[in-house]
């Protein structure tokens, strides 16, 4: 049986995924990674090229993964890890609200972090389980 609970999961995971996943596609289609990269030099981040990667990949990768329900815990700390750098490195001094501010990759990082921990009974992991509870 389907709770309510299990489909406001699935809206987040969707919500929330989507938002990475079209931040990650960013990334890697209309900046570049080069680009990127070369934004990160400039607000500071460091080994920009590696962080480039690591955002974008983490990002897009993460965020589908996400929507799917899949290796959910080890993709919420991901998205986490992601969202703290751009926190604590580029975002912080510009306050919470307003150009630049933090709401967003607050809101991100601990909303991904929740969904991992509690993305419902509607994921690709539940069904995995199941199935490897079965062949057991």
């Amino acid at each position: 049986m389907v709770r309510v609970s299990d489909v406001t999961a699935l809206l987040g995971r969707i919500g929330v995924g989507a938002v990475f996943v079209a931040h990650g596609w960013q990334k890697f289609t209309e900046w570049g990674l080069s680009g990127t990269a070369q934004a990160f030099e400039g607000l500071g981040v460091p080994l920009p090229t590696v962080s480039a990667w690591f955002a974008a990949l983490v990002e897009l990768v993460g965020g589908a993964l996400l929507i799917a329900g899949a290796a959910l815990p080890v993709v919420g700390v991901l998205l986490l890890v992601d969202m703290l750098g751009a926190l604590f490195i580029v975002h912080l001094p510009n306050g919470m609200l307003g150009q630049g501010g933090y709401e967003l990759v607050l809101v991100l990082g601990v909303a991904a972090l929740a969904l991992g921990f509690n993305g419902g009974a509607l994921t690709v992991d539940r069904v995995v389980r199941r199935k490897a509870t079965a062949n057991a």
